[in-house]
């Protein structure tokens, strides 16, 4: 490709809106352009490192024997309603109508969809166990678009979905998949952690995040320094606190004039109690307009992840000022375990029955001190519903822990029957009898695979593509095309690296070197081959592996010395 006849469109200066390095470069690169918040057009540079990513993908995914198929973007609001997901998806789903009035979202995601398809199409245990996906785009309106293509409204996925007989195929194919994003994700150069995540909307009981360690990253990483323990934020278990609380069960509970004070830290100022000896209670509101009430140390904070699984609910939502009164009888900041009627208690495992803690009296301007979980007051669930924290230990091996910024690039799910069973997909099995089939998911977000490569390469001066993902392999840096000599060469090493079936770039703008340069390292392109006037006086060229090292090569070693950097 002459970048004269190419479309490029690189820009000087950073646009104000762009935080991160990824979309400020792909903004600058000329990779795509914004046309809304959260949807962006990808130029044909940017279209070349995607189709990359893309074809990678495709050949790891071909590789595990899975086969690809194309389902509708829009989908009928009945699949949707048969899973129960039409109204736990939220705002982040675009609704329509058609012109019969029939509702229709565009596509999120397409657990509904396949599992239909296989509903109609798989009858027996013969036809099984099979791997399908698709590379599509998806549509989720995020209420707060942000990071160029690392968090956006319309993007690039390649879905897959793994149907078993059983949860032995099940973890068959699961474990497939593991290794095949591991193999995806190292061929495109990036650095990546696994983590124990959690399904959250998708279900299922258990699920593995793919993520790029990032300071830009949403997710929060916890490892282990010492064994190979990994997981999100969301999944991260606690073991129980040993903290020395003052008193007892034999201390005797007094309630408190706390007129105004109701949070944890002006409860600490006023009274100079510690807030690890504090009890918040939290009252959740679940399914059936039922509500909930968590318990955590002050020092701690409520994990609705761990507690929405705990309870086995599709809703879990803070309850309101009005009802948090209903319920315990005293406004916000005064709730507390005792006297709680009609109501489900749930128990931060790390709340030591032996130990007296401060709580809210369910009485306005009023708090109780001496509690003593268990004497005078019972949960009806003691369970790990916190978040975990920097002082807490490894829950496997109790070595210390360290927090990471990741951005999820991939996630797998054992989905179990969760879609089966609602959307009817069942195979007759060798006893003649009907069974559920047994399903899995797997997601990759392919922007990210392009947005993370260039958070992870670059340097001030622009990308620096892994080989693999860079729209071109080599560009020829002529500093002058019009000088005869210079444009000889330059055409003739392009020539021959495009009969060596090399993707490959010349610069024959009429541009200064010093436009030529900062192009050059803007796009990222690995091999940056220059000549200029040391060729002509001494038949040297300058090879620049973007952001290595430059070699001076004589003029009849340049092509091979080319095409031994690809190799590497």
């Amino acid at each position: 490709m002459r970048l004269s006849k190419s479309f490029i469109n690189t820009l000087r200066e950073t646009p104000k809106d762009a935080i991160t390095p990824s979309h400020q470069l792909m903004l600058r690169a000329g990779l795509v352009r914004q046309s809304a918040s959260g949807l962006y057009t990808y130029l044909p540079f940017g279209l070349r490192a995607i189709q990359k990513a893309i074809n990678i993908v495709r050949e790891e995914m071909d590789k595990a024997d899975a086969l690809e198929l194309s389902l509708s973007i829009l989908q009928p609001a009945s699949l949707w309603k048969k899973s129960g997901r039409w109204e736990q998806y939220g705002k982040e789903m675009m609704r329509l109508q058609d012109r019969k009035d029939n509702f229709l979202c565009i596509g999120p995601t397409h657990e509904e969809m396949i599992t239909d398809l296989i509903s109609q199409t798989v009858r027996s245990y013969k036809q099984l166990p099979i791997t399908l996906y698709q590379i599509k785009s998806k549509f989720r309106d995020e209420i707060r678009p942000r990071f160029g293509m690392i968090r956006c409204r319309e993007f690039t996925m390649k879905d897959a979905y793994s149907f078993d007989v059983d949860e032995q195929g099940l973890e068959e194919s699961y474990q497939k998949m593991y290794e095949t994003y591991k193999k995806i994700f190292s061929r495109c150069g990036l650095d990546f952690e696994i983590v124990e995540a959690d399904p959250g909307l998708m279900g299922g009981n258990f699920s593995h995040e793919f993520i790029a360690p990032s300071q830009n990253g949403e997710d929060t990483i916890i490892k282990c320094a010492k064994c190979s323990y990994r997981a999100n934020l969301e999944m991260a278990e606690c073991l129980p606190a040993k903290v020395s609380v003052a008193g007892g069960k034999n201390e005797e509970i007094r309630e408190l004039n706390t007129p105004g004070i109701k949070t944890v830290e002006e409860l600490n100022k006023s009274l100079k109690i510690p807030v690890s000896e504090m009890i918040k209670t939290l009252i959740f509101e679940i399914d059936n307009k039922k509500f909930v009430a968590a318990l955590v140390r002050g020092d701690h904070e409520v994990n609705p992840a761990k507690l929405k699984r705990l309870l086995a609910t599709n809703i879990l939502e803070m309850a309101s000022a009005e009802q948090i009164e209903k319920v315990t009888g005293a406004p916000v900041g005064f709730s507390g375990p005792i006297g709680l009627k009609e109501i489900k208690i749930v128990c931060d495992s790390s709340i030591l029955s032996e130990q007296a803690y401060l709580c809210g009296a369910n009485k306005k301007d009023k708090h109780l001190t001496g509690v003593n979980p268990g004497k005078d007051f019972s949960a009806d669930i003691t369970a790990d519903i916190r978040y975990i924290i920097e002082e807490d230990s490894c829950p496997k091996c109790g070595d210390e822990i360290s927090f990471t910024k990741g951005i999820e690039l991939g996630h797998i799910f054992k989905l179990g029957t969760k879609y089966s069973v609602p959307l009817q997909a069942k195979f007759i099995g060798k006893d003649n009898k009907e069974n559920p089939i047994i399903m899995g998911c797997y997601g990759i977000g392919i922007d990210r695979i392009i947005a993370v490569a260039i958070e992870q390469n670059h340097d001030k001066d622009g990308v620096i593509f892994p080989t693999a993902l860079a729209p071109y392999q080599v560009l020829i840096l002529p500093t002058n095309y019009k000088d005869e000599i210079l444009k000889k060469k330059a055409d003739e090493i392009y020539n021959t690296l495009i009969e060596s079936s090399v993707e490959v770039l010349i610069d024959d703008r009429d541009e200064t070197t010093g436009v030529k340069f900062k192009d050059a390292h803007l796009l990222g392109i690995p091999l940056i081959v220059v000549l200029g006037r040391n060729f002509i006086e001494k038949g040297e060229i300058e090879l620049e592996v973007r952001g290595k090292e430059k070699e001076i090569i004589k003029e009849k070693g340049i092509v091979n010395k080319i095409l031994a950097h690809l190799k590497t």
